[in-house]
């Protein structure tokens, strides 16, 4: 069946639009501190080493180093550049 002249087929929006990754890899590659706050409602903080599709690395200075389900994640934000 054809849509009616002059009018648009809908479309359905992206599932994935990979911002994720791209604002990850800008992280990894600029070493800028971040601090992710939990669901459980932790924080913390250092930077971004490794990623992938259900976790980060979290790479401490005064503190073991972390691997965090994405799931585990409220949000995270930057604390500052180096």
């Amino acid at each position: 069946m054809k849509p009616a002249a002059g009018k648009a087929k809908a479309t359905r929006p992206m599932e994935q639009t990979f911002e994720e990754t791209r604002y990850l890899k800008y992280l990894i590659e600029r070493k800028i501190p971040i601090r992710v706050k939990l669901a459980d409602n932790d924080e913390i903080s250092g930077t971004v080493e490794y990623y992938d599709q259900r976790f980060i690395r979290i790479t401490r200075k005064d503190a073991p180093n972390l691997f965090v389900f994405k799931h585990d994640i409220k949000y995270l934000y930057e604390i500052g550049h180096p």
